[in-house]
């Protein structure tokens, strides 16, 4: 198993998030979190990455227990991020943007640059135009390329369709499958729950900070009180 969320909870000030999550992702799947709005999907993230300090429970990376380590030292083992909101340096290039990425690393990038400009031929084009200036999906594809340069093991993707027209939704869907084909284990929060059901090998639905549900992706699909609370009913 490559990382085990084991009965977390996590707070901000007085209010409980997360209230005992536990979840499993195995190398080479793709696992995503569903839930409302406030379920707890983005805290869940943020305390994988480090981001959120844990008030109990354990986040054990490839058989180490990394509860107490610094984000930056998290980004060193293989746990990549990719923001919602995408936070992309609007001042900066589109390649100065993907290398922050590779901030901390020594060897020659040269190959991973290349990989992610092949995924994104659309970021080829436009390296050295800023960041600010790019359209929401091209933010996005600098988000997640500059995670990817981290050469992570697991992926966070943090609503990776939010605000994105129906076509750009389906290709950046398509780009997380590759990449996921590529080698990289995927764990995904999504609003698109249907996407990221179709996409997913198994998933976990979240309510006020709790799991209620997890089943392979093909099987949530098909479940009626999904289909009601997430999917539209239909």
């Amino acid at each position: 198993m490559l990382l085990e969320v084991k009965d977390i909870h996590v707070h901000y000030g007085k209010i409980a998030a997360i209230k005992g999550l536990s979840l499993q992702v195995n190398e080479g799947e793709i696992v995503s979190l569903i839930g409302a709005n406030g379920a707890g999907k983005t805290t869940t993230l943020k305390t994988i990455s480090g981001l959120r300090p844990l008030s109990s429970g354990s986040v054990v990376f490839n058989g180490q227990d990394i509860s107490k380590m610094p984000g930056h030292k998290r980004v060193q083992l293989g746990i990549g991020q990719s923001p919602e909101g995408r936070g992309v340096f609007p001042g900066m290039t589109v390649q100065e943007n993907l290398l922050m990425g590779a901030y901390m690393r020594k060897d020659d990038l040269t190959k991973d640059l290349e990989e992610v400009y092949g995924l994104f031929p659309r970021l080829a084009e436009r390296k050295n135009q800023v960041g600010g200036t790019m359209s929401g999906g091209e933010q996005q594809m600098i988000a997640i390329g500059r995670a990817l340069m981290t050469k992570p093991k697991v992926l966070l993707l943090d609503e990776p369709s939010m605000g994105l027209a129906p076509m750009l939704i389906a290709q950046i869907f398509e780009i997380i499958k590759e990449i996921n084909k590529r080698g990289t284990t995927v764990l995904l929060v999504e609003q698109n729950a249907q996407q990221a059901l179709k996409l997913s090998d198994r998933a976990y639905v979240l309510e006020t900070g709790r799991v209620v549900k997890s089943a392979p992706g093909v099987d949530l699909l098909d479940d009626p009180q999904v289909r009601a609370a997430y999917l539209g009913g239909h």
